[in-house]
């Protein structure tokens, strides 16, 4: 098994071009099951969990053509409805094939998903939509069995809770459905309005695209014409790296970044007093004397995302009083605390709210990864620490950084993935 074995503490300088968004690839290769030609897509991260979800597709009956970078799929002659356990158990996103799957072919059974044990993420909330569609859905054998022979039918869907998976695999679900769909208290994510943008260009007529209700005119099963398009940047990757020259104290420039998509993060980063100069696909932070404590509470776009809680965690470990993060999406995802205090780090855990009294000096030490975005929290800090830090279980970050350790090197890291 892979570690990352960090020698701190380091400076960064240069530059770093930023990835395609996993969280928007995710849904849009899944979105190709609606697709009767070949499907190119740019842009595409090479990590783990892109495999994964292609690794699905083919055994659904797809073929590809996978170039690091770019893939080409066609999902003409699906041969299977049964997304089994042995895949959909390492990634949680493969509920995504559900709403397109269903949509299309009028039954499919998705096994109950995996992935980061950051809480629970239950799928309720995409059953019950898909039963206002007149799905039959019912759950055995650690399977979803959906059944819609004569179709998915237009309803109004109210989510009683934000959900990224869920609207998505409901907005897919609707584009084949018969008759018009509403979606109210829909997500509003960057990854959610790009796989909108994306089915109105195929010919999906959706109106509300960015706001929270989404109305969706069904095209009644006909497959769809896709045209090629580019994966939006990793807005999550850009803020790691922000908080990586933040702690370092560095200044860093990030290249292919959407700073609208960035604007809850870099309006903490300036509350910290950190600078940036900012271009339409450029941003270069800049490290400021004394870092200011901040108060910081997780909810979905456009506040402060929760994808970005831990590295913000490791941060204010460097500023100079106290600050406090309140995760309010996942009850669990405060895992990444003990790890930092085996660092050295000052910080108490209250339920849902850390405190965290800084400046303190963290020394290396063995740490353990617990999910995909503590994992690059513990990276972070172990730039910074004194001597030698060794981050374990990094296949968790392996499934949403794409080469996290040669990127951070090439600026100034000293990092290497050793085999233990």
């Amino acid at each position: 098994m892979d570690y990352l074995q960090i020698q701190g503490p380091s400076h960064l300088k240069g530059e770093v071009r930023i990835s395609g968004a996993k969280n928007a690839a995710l849904p849009l290769i899944a979105m190709t099951l609606l697709a009767k030609n070949d499907v190119t897509i740019t842009n595409i991260p090479d990590v783990k969990d892109i495999k994964t979800l292609l690794k699905l597709l083919e055994h659904l009956g797809a073929t590809f053509t996978h170039d690091t970078h770019k893939v080409k799929i066609n999902n003409s002659h699906i041969i299977h409805t049964k997304a089994t356990y042995e895949i959909v158990k390492t990634m949680r996103a493969s509920i995504l094939v559900l709403g397109p799957l269903l949509a299309r072919e009028g039954h499919c059974e998705v096994s109950l998903p995996g992935g980061c044990a950051i809480g629970q993420r239950p799928i309720d909330l995409h059953l019950k939509a898909l039963e206002m569609m007149g799905a039959k859905i019912s759950i055995h054998g650690g399977y979803v069995y959906a059944e819609a022979k004569e179709g998915l039918k237009g309803a109004h869907i109210v989510f009683d809770k934000i959900t990224v998976t869920g609207s998505a695999n409901i907005i897919m679900a609707a584009a084949l459905a018969h008759g018009k769909t509403t979606i109210t208290n829909a997500a509003r994510e960057p990854e959610v309005v790009q796989l909108c943008e994306v089915l109105r260009n195929s010919g999906i007529n959706i109106e509300g695209i960015g706001t929270s209700e989404l109305i969706i005119y069904g095209n009644d099963r006909k497959l769809l014409e896709i045209k090629p398009f580019e994966i939006i940047p990793d807005r999550i990757e850009a803020g790691t790296y922000l908080c990586a020259a933040a702690m370092t104290r560095d200044s860093l420039t990030l290249k292919n970044v959407r700073p609208d998509h960035l604007e809850a993060v870099t309006g903490k980063l300036e509350e910290m007093g950190f600078s940036f100069d900012i271009n339409a696909d450029t941003m270069t932070i800049h490290p400021t004397q004394s870092i200011k404590p901040v108060s910081i509470v997780t909810q979905e776009y456009p506040a402060f995302p929760t994808d970005m809680q831990a590295q913000f965690l490791a941060l204010c470990t460097q500023a100079k009083g106290t600050s406090t993060i309140e995760e309010r999406l996942f009850e669990n995802r405060f895992m990444h605390v003990s790890e930092l205090q085996r660092l050295g780090a000052d910080i108490k855990l209250n339920g849902t709210v850390a405190t965290i009294t800084g400046p303190t000096n963290l020394n290396g030490a063995d740490v353990m990864a617990t999910d995909l975005r503590a994992s690059s929290a513990l990276v972070l800090a172990g730039i910074i620490a004194n001597g030698t830090t060794s981050v374990h279980r990094i296949y968790h970050l392996d499934r949403g950084y794409e080469k996290l350790e040669t990127k951070l090197k090439n600026i100034g890291a000293s990092i290497e993935r050793l085999s233990e």
